[in-house]
């Protein structure tokens, strides 16, 4: 493998001034990733209290029905005695949902590993799996390449409630059939016949998106001891009650305070990640089955939708008698987090981060501190083929991404133009419209015939100079079909819609491609966490 890196594609100023570390950005974190933070939020952590007897009972608990790790067990130990965590989450995607997914849980191990050596205390990486979601238009598909184009595959069971990933059921035989619709566009590698063996087995096994995800996800890492929790897990509601509490009776300083934090993010042109308002509760409650997001109004917690509608004092009452009921949202979930672990650094994408951003004064309002904010590895794996085309065809990778590689397939495509005669049938039809004219205008004074009709004729004649342009165009393109295939091959295996592939793609895709080792190869490998995009080509 040959690894290198470039300036992150489609970067933010945000996110540019981030890794700068320019000094105005302390008003929106306590610290920014750099060496001495980890030493300084190490220290400060010796004074945040976390149940870890509790804590490490729940991970343990949810975690029993994976298969055993000595890794895994080594972590909640160390967890359980004076631990820190590196931790980041993601929606229950199936098949894990989008590359980055991976990403986000390698950034965790490695960064993990390099703190545990730097600081000398056990640091033990967990994702945090977001099963309260209900969202499930994000998380019930995904796409393969197909011809340099998107080719997308969706699990075509969704109900149309609100309903938990967590809670949300998937049928074997209908998942099945998914997991056989996507590898039906996987090239047949050595490798092939074996994953999809592996991933039927587990569809066996599941019973919802959420066990699918957390199943998939702890065969990528058990041997890297990566700690997994779903938000929905009913045990980890309870330990969380007393916090629920917290944010219920603080639910308008919560508010006030990130709308307030956001309006200076945008002010100092940074925008507005979140659009937090001051009514928005920032809970959701479970009714029926279905999760609803409460407003919050003079101590009235409402759905006006759901007709739902609770007093501060109900609220508190469920929070401690049945907290299973309510969930956070994007502000609320961090606040969470920093309650539950002992959390030394957050490790997130970019979009994340930058909510991150407008949360300082609400965790002060708690006595708290942000953790260090991270950005997430980001990855794109080059294939053999895309590599072999690359050669072929004389484009650096890196053109990929800047803008230059569609200058070259532009260059090329005007290259085998039949411009003759291109230039003969506009030459025609100048004629035409010429002639067309002079019998309009012989017609108009014999006024014989109307000019809509020679209009209409005329008309069909240009719809069939377009038809016979395009023939010609489609007979040079086929052609060239071999050349031009090389060119969409590798625009929608690396940069697909112009975006990152690490958006798109399972990471089956490339377990497919190369092997087993594929997340062992990445894991290998020194990242540096600065912001750089890495090109990894086989």
């Amino acid at each position: 493998m040959k690894f290198n890196q470039i300036d992150q594609p489609n970067s933010s100023s945000f996110l540019l001034d981030f890794h700068k570390q320019k000094e105005q950005l302390s008003m929106y974190f306590h610290y920014l990733p750099k060496q001495e933070s980890y030493e300084k939020r190490a220290e400060s952590l010796k004074s945040h209290s976390v149940n870890r007897q509790q804590l490490t009972s729940v991970i343990r608990n949810y975690m029993m029905s994976l298969p055993q790790s000595n890794a895994i067990d080594l972590h909640l130990a160390e967890l359980e005695e004076n631990a820190l965590v590196v931790i980041g989450g993601q929606q229950a995607g199936l098949l894990t949902g989008p590359l980055y997914s991976v990403h986000k849980a390698i950034s965790a191990i490695l960064l993990a590993k390099q703190q545990r050596e730097a600081l000398g205390v056990p640091v033990v990486p967990v994702f945090w799996i977001a099963g309260e979601d209900h969202d499930l238009d994000e998380i019930n598909s995904t796409f393969t390449p197909q011809q340099g184009r998107l080719n997308k595959h969706t699990y075509n069971d969704r109900p149309n409630r609100k309903q938990m990933a967590s809670e949300t059921p998937v049928e074997t035989e209908k998942l099945q059939s998914f997991i056989r619709d996507v590898f039906k566009q996987f090239n047949e590698t050595p490798f092939t016949k074996d994953l999809l063996v592996k991933c039927m087995g587990i569809s066996k096994e599941v019973s919802t998106y959420s066990q699918f995800f957390a199943v998939m996800m702890h065969d990528f890492f058990q041997n890297e001891g990566l700690l997994l929790i779903d938000a929905a897990y009913q045990p980890l509601r309870q330990y969380e009650a007393p916090y629920f509490v917290k944010m219920i009776k603080n639910a308008q300083e919560i508010a006030d305070l990130v709308v307030e934090q956001e309006n200076c993010f945008h002010q100092a042109g940074y925008g507005k990640p979140i659009q937090a308002t001051k009514d928005n509760a920032n809970l959701f409650i479970v009714e029926n089955g279905e999760r609803f997001l409460l407003k919050h109004h003079e101590g009235i917690f409402s759905n006006e939708a759901a007709g739902l509608s609770f007093f501060k004092q109900e609220l508190i009452d469920i929070a401690y008698n049945q907290p299973d009921r309510l969930s956070n949202n994007v502000v609320t979930r961090p606040l969470m987090q920093e309650m539950v672990f002992p959390v030394l650094a957050f490790v997130g994408g970019a979009g994340e981060i930058a909510y991150w951003a407008t949360f300082k004064t609400m965790f002060e309002h708690f006595d708290m501190e942000l953790p260090v904010i991270v950005q997430r590895l980001s990855i794109t794996v080059v294939d053999r083929k895309s590599k072999q085309f690359l050669d072929e065809l004389e484009i650096p990778v890196e053109d990929v991404f800047n803008g230059e590689f569609q200058s070259h397939k532009q260059s090329f495509m005007n290259f085998i133009k039949d411009v003759p005669a291109e230039e003969m049938i506009r030459e025609i039809q100048r004629n035409l419209v010429e002639q067309y004219q002079k019998l309009e205008d012989h017609l108009a004074t014999e006024g014989t015939v109307p000019s809509l009709i020679t209009k209409k004729n005329l008309q069909f004649h240009e719809k069939q100079f377009t038809y016979l342009s395009r023939k010609i165009e489609d007979s040079n393109i086929l052609r060239h079909d071999v050349k031009i295939r090389k060119y969409n091959h590798i625009e929608g295996s690396i940069f697909p819609e112009n975006t990152l592939q690490e958006r798109w793609f399972s990471p089956l895709l490339f377990f497919n491609e190369v092997g087993p080792t594929f997340i062992e190869d990445l894991l290998s490998h020194t990242f540096e966490f600065n912001g750089k995009h890495t090109i990894v080509t086989y």
